[in-house]
């Protein structure tokens, strides 16, 4: 169990569409308030400060700005999102157009050089890492270009200019605060993201698992009902084949409706194998509820054992959980990860007293790679594999999507999750027949609410007796 598993019908979007979010209008209207910001700052000094500007050349680079807003907004729509490579060649441009306008107007003297931080903090925020390196790199190149060679700030009392130390500060200031903004705002902005489609991912599986609970209960519940009317008909067609003696066409024709009966329920029974007739009543043992999320996992080659691993259990009196499609989808992607990456067998123990109740999932695998132990549970996890391994799992994607989605669904239960190896120290190697692979325990208090069904004979129902009436 080297690496996380991933649900099924919980994969992330591709990066083509992960990466279309950036509306086009957003940064046209950011640039409207760059072009509005640098004539006014112009204005101002010009006016109260009284600093020589070439108003040629800034007219020409503003222009440059403005002329690109209005091309942008008459070629596309204003709904338009705009795809990596456009809205790295948009912040690239800003970049550039800013630095421009920095080299007219004293480099690294001027105050404002700090805005060429503004395009850094956006791409890194909406773009790939490769983007914010390139929008970065443009950044402090231009932060350096302007530092040495920059037409100089001329007012009435001379040229406005700071001492050596102080330009090689703010030099090292600004090209230090590209790389730290860029990659602390990337890392943010990319947990949220992962973390804001994980969670969709939760709501999809939590939903799919509701969708299938339903659907099991009506057809347990179909298949209840049709219950007596086949029998009827299976009882009615074995008479007519004792009557028919001699006419074997009608006889024939008794049989098939017989038969038929049968296999009608068949198909009931098989299609409500995973809502038995618990489903019908919300509740079930403990060992009943583990049952049902480990069938799925059961035709899969590997031997689940399923026992009770402490004395002070009570097989007797097991607790009586709440159906919650939480719990059973959260253990059914446990055991399902188990199963994965077990050598041979997979045991699921439970223990229950009068403060806890406990479930641990262990297997016969290589058990947890240290490298992602300590960040299991957190959505989309990626580790370099050695060569070896990736001959072994050439198709397997462990994004950390199935343990993610079991850990966030089982806390909302009231659970404590906890993953831990079998075997100290870790040997990365399976060990068959052995409990000396991973560890996956969920734990509950006794008593939190929504999790024990509080009445079970309740639960269970009363006992109907039917008086026989003799026809």
């Amino acid at each position: 169990m080297a690496e996380q598993q991933t649900d099924p019908a919980t994969d992330a979007l591709p990066a083509t569409q992960q990466r279309s979010w950036v509306r086009l209008r957003t940064l046209i209207l950011l640039r409207w308030a760059a072009i509005a910001g640098q004539i006014a700052a112009i204005a101002v000094a010009v006016s109260f400060f009284s600093v020589q500007i070439p108003f040629g050349l800034v007219a020409a680079v503003i222009g440059a700005a403005v002329i690109a807003n209005l091309v942008f907004s008459a070629l596309f729509p204003r709904n338009t999102r705009l795809n990596e490579r456009r809205a790295t060649g948009i912040l690239v441009f800003d970049t550039l157009q800013l630095g421009a306008m920095m080299f007219l107007t004293g480099g690294i003297h001027n105050p404002f050089m700090v805005l060429i931080l503004a395009p850094v903090t956006v791409a890194a925020t909406a773009l790939s890492t490769r983007s914010t390196v390139i929008v970065g790199a443009i950044a402090v190149a231009a932060t350096s270009f302007v530092t040495w060679i920059n037409l100089p700030l001329q007012t009435a009392s001379g040229v406005l200019q700071m001492p050596s130390l102080f330009v090689f500060g703010l030099w090292a200031a600004v090209t230090i605060s590209v790389g730290f903004i860029g990659l602390y705002t990337h890392r943010i902005s990319s947990e949220m993201r992962s973390m804001s489609e994980a969670l969709l991912a939760t709501q999809m599986a939590l939903s799919r698992e509701q969708n299938l609970t339903d659907l099991g209960g009506v057809v347990a519940a179909a298949a209840h009902e049709l219950g007596t009317p086949l029998a009827t008909i299976k009882l009615v067609s074995s008479e007519l084949v004792e009557e028919l003696e001699g006419q074997d066409e009608l006889r024939d024709d008794a049989r098939l409706i017989g038969e038929q009966a049968n296999r009608c329920r068949d198909i009931l029974q098989s299609m409500g194998r995973a809502g038995k007739d618990d489903m019908l009543v919300k509740h079930a043992p403990l060992i009943a509820l583990i049952d049902e999320a480990a069938e799925p996992h059961r035709e899969r080659g590997k031997s689940l054992e399923i026992e009770i691993a402490c004395v002070e259990a009570d097989p007797m009196h097991q607790p009586v959980m709440v159906r919650r499609p939480e719990i059973i989808h959260g253990l059914r992607n446990l055991i399902q990860n188990a199963v994965d990456f077990a050598s041979t067998k997979v045991w699921i123990e439970m223990c229950w007293n009068d403060e806890r109740i406990t479930i641990r999932i262990l297997d016969d695998g290589k058990g947890y790679s240290p490298q992602v132990l300590g960040w299991i549970g957190d959505p989309f996890i990626r580790r370099r594999k050695s060569q070896a391994e990736r001959g072994q799992r050439q198709a397997y994607k462990g994004m950390g999507l199935g343990l993610f989605i079991a850990k966030t669904l089982l806390e909302r239960t009231g659970a404590t999750l906890n993953f831990a190896n079998a075997s100290s120290p870790y040997t990365g190697r399976p060990h068959p027949r052995e409990k000396s692979g991973a560890i996956a325990q969920v734990e509950w208090q006794r008593g939190t609410p929504g999790l024990e069904a509080t009445d079970t004979s309740a639960a269970l129902g009363e006992n109907t007796h039917f008086t026989h009436h003799d026809g």
